[in-house]
Order: structure tokens, then sequence, then C-alpha cells
């Protein structure tokens, strides 16, 4: 089984105050991409920094923030390691925060110990910090980052400069600037600057580099983009319900993907229910667009436990189990004797949400239909948080080949999987379906989840 290892959120900004705790704020509004660890740096003549296994608001003390002075800063919340990372070099001290996933590390870390280069435990963001001290020189670090990465990554580093922020050539990861009269900020997602009363101004473009410190937004190179290849998992799970990324509103994405599973099945005939109910959270928002296409009345049968962590952004197995167990329990007045449609985003391995119909069914509903927003996963991500094993995706085991190529194999898919999770019907959007819920341009898209298609293969 493949680990995840998808390095999970980065904010960095310079204020005309302290800004230790603009940063804290921004990675606690940036916690649902990872939870397991968080990190803050700051300058003031030198990098201060402090880093926990844990949550930001339950982690950092009064004392840690008194100790992180400054204007400027990064932080960074993980599922997988302890970031920022400081390094004492001949380009100064520097600290460096990055999220992605790096395809190629084992080969390229090779190589460096041959050249003589030592690594602590072999990090993504080890090797991303020793490429860039190699270079001798900050922008000439970020174009051998271009050249000898495979992969995704955005990436904030803080030095005495200011802040340097870039995005890979592929867009894959989010990353968005704001501001505001006397802040300038980067972060993974929006909700974070807005949640700070920051203006959005726009995203960082794939491949460009920008400077952020007193004189505000400096883009100082462009790095040639062969294409766009933006994560499509981003809208329809990943990124919190109230960010945007790249002109797009995650909500609207959502309403679309949701009103597109509605219009399937009033044009296959309708669907005989009394409500439609969404997996929480990230359920919430196919729900209601299925709600706004068909009408049907939407009704929570699941309350969340505002304690509980994303079971999916966890760190194994056993983890993930054991959180979604803990954060939903069901509503049974709205349960019983109804007919339901059930929402979410994506079937894995499809053991939770067979675990959510059972409920359901236990509690006395009558029918348990569900509608999933994103078409079957066939293939891992080497991109990013849905790193899986071909092993532990369900719909593989029906199609070994991954190949879903007509509308009747993707049913009998669906007839198969609606037996598995023990669900009256199941349906998915297909792959064209929900790309046009996104309103991006096919090739401007890593579909690699569905399609099993590398974006940087393509271009080889």
């Amino acid at each position: 089984m493949k680990e995840i290892k998808d390095n999970c959120g980065v904010f960095g900004i310079y204020a005309d105050r302290p800004c230790v705790e603009d940063i804290y704020q921004g990675i606690d509004f940036l916690q649902h991409r990872g939870q397991e660890y968080c990190g803050i740096a700051t300058f003031d003549g030198h990098i201060n920094q402090v880093t926990h296994h844990g949550k930001v608001n339950t982690t950092f003390t009064a004392e840690d923030l008194r100790r992180l002075k400054g204007n400027m800063g990064i932080g960074h919340v993980s599922l997988w390691e302890r970031q920022p990372v400081m390094w004492q070099t001949r380009l100064g001290e520097l600290s460096l925060a990055f999220s992605g996933n790096i395809i190629n590390a084992v080969e390229l870390i090779s190589q460096m110990k041959e050249r003589g280069q030592a690594f602590f435990r072999s990090y993504n963001i080890e090797l991303i910090s020793k490429i860039i001290i190699e270079a001798g020189e900050i922008l000439k670090g970020f174009r051998d980052l271009a050249k000898k990465i495979k992969g995704a990554y955005c990436l904030v580093i803080l030095t005495k400069e200011g802040i340097y922020a870039t995005r890979d050539v592929f867009g894959f990861r989010p990353l968005i600037l704001g501001k505001d009269d006397g802040r300038y900020a980067v972060s993974s997602e929006s909700r974070a600057l807005q949640n700070l009363d920051m203006q959005v101004v726009r995203d960082v473009e794939p491949g460009e580099v920008v400077l952020i410190n007193e004189q505000g937004f400096q883009s100082l190179l462009k790095i040639p983009s062969p294409r766009r290849a933006h994560c499509a998992f981003e809208w329809a799970y990943t990124a919190s319900i109230d960010s945007i990324i790249d002109g797009l509103y995650v909500q609207e994405a959502r309403l679309n993907m949701g009103q597109s599973l509605a219009k399937r099945d009033l044009e296959e005939g309708g669907i005989e229910a009394d409500i439609v109910a969404p997996v929480p959270m990230s359920g919430i928002g196919h729900a209601l667009g299925y709600h706004l296409y068909s009408k049907l009345t939407y009704q929570d049968v699941f309350l969340y436990n505002r304690y509980a962590d994303r079971s999916y952004t966890l760190s194994s197995q056993e983890a993930r189990e054991k959180m979604a167990k803990r954060k939903l329990s069901v509503l049974r007045y709205a349960v019983e004797n109804k007919r339901i449609v059930l929402c979410d985003d994506s079937i894995v391995r499809g053991t939770q949400i067979r675990d959510k119909v059972r409920e359901l069914k236990k509690a006395g509903a009558k029918e348990v239909h569900v509608r999933i927003s994103c078409p079957p996963l066939m293939y891992p991500c080497d991109f990013g948080i849905s790193t899986r094993s071909y092993e532990e995706l369900a719909a593989r085991q029906f199609y070994p080949t991954g190949d879903i190529d007509s509308l009747k194999k993707l049913r009998d898919l669906e007839f198969w999987m609606s037996r598995k999770i023990e669900a009256d019907t199941l349906k998915y959007n297909s792959l064209d379906e929900f790309v046009k819920a996104l309103k991006f341009r096919r090739a401007d898209l890593c579909l690699k989840c569905w399609d099993g298609v590398r974006p940087t293969d393509e271009l080889r």
C-alpha cells in the first residue's frame, strides 16, 4: 500500500505589524488540508520557528506565539511531516514549506547522495531545499526545480528579502494571493484570505515566482508552462466549499455536479424518493445541487461531529475508519420510513459509504439511493492527497483494466457497486459530465484518477 504523502496547506504573509496571529489564523483556516502536523516561521532579523504534532488550535501555546516575532512569515499544515524546515545556507537563513508530491524523489535523492549530499529522512521538502541551495541563487533554484522535478508542488520560502511563492508549471495545486491596506498574503486556499478580511487578488500562475514584501507582490519569474493540469479533485472534495480556485468557486462546481446527477436521474425515468441528503461535510454541495435541479426536499440525515477530522485526509486506513465512525450519527426522525437519495463526492474502497447505507437502513430508511459526483476512481493519484494503490480502489475490482469507455460499462459497474455497498441503486457522474460541471477545458485539468493519463508524461 502506498502511503499518502501530500504536504498539505501553505500560507505566507507580509504585514505592517506583527504577523504571527495572522499566520496562526491562516493555517487554522487550512486545517482541513491536513491534521497531523502544523508549523509557523517568522522573520525579525533572523528566523524564528515552531512546529508541532497536532492541530493548530490545540498545539500552539501563548508562549509559542510570543516567541514568533516579526512582520513576515509562513505557516504549514500537514498529514505527513513537520514543516516549515529551516536551513543555514550560503543564501542566508531560509525556511521552506510546500504542498504536493514529487514523483521522482527517490531517483533525485539517489543522484544527490552520489554527489555527497546527506539527507535526514529523505522527505520531499529536503529534496526541494537542497536543489535550491545547490543552485546558489533563489531564482536559479526555482528554474532547477522546474527542470528536475516531476510532480506537483506549491512552495513558500521565507528569506530576509521577503517570501518567495511559486507553483509548479502545471498548476496542479492551488495557490492564491490576497491583500488589504497593510498586508500581502499567499495561501493554498482563498478561504484563509477571505476569513482574514483580505481581498483575493489572483491565483499564482503555473510556473510563476512571486516575491512578497513591503513592496507588495512582485512577479519575478515566469517559467514557461507546457499546459495546465489543475487537480479536479480539489473542487470535488479537497478544497473548502467557501474557496475559489483558478476563477471557479468550489460551491459552484459542487452544485453543478449534483445538478448533473439529478439531470441524469430525470432523463432515465426519474426516481421515487422522499428526500435528498448529503454525507457531511463534502457531500453537502453535491446534495444541494441535486435538490435544486430535482426539487426534491433537502434534509440532513446525519449529525456531523464538529470535533472530528476529515476521515479521507488522515494518514492511515485504521485512523480513517475510526474517524468515519466518530464523525457522523444518524438523525432517526429524518430517516424513518423515508426513501433517501444520498449524495457524496467519491467512492474509494466503498467501506465508509456501505457503513452509512447500513446505518440509515437500520434507523428505518425504506430505500437508499447513492449518487456520487465523481466518476469511478480507477487509478492511483501521483500528485497529491488521493494517492492510493490499485488494490484499494473498489471500482478496479470490477474493471481490472480501468477502461470504462461506454455507458453500458458504467451501468454494469454501478449495478455491481450498489450490491457491494448495499444500496438500492447507485449512480456516478460520467467523466464527460464531471468535466462539464467544472467549466474548464478538459485539456486544462488533471484527471489521472479517472482516465489514467499523467499530464507530465504527455509531453515526453
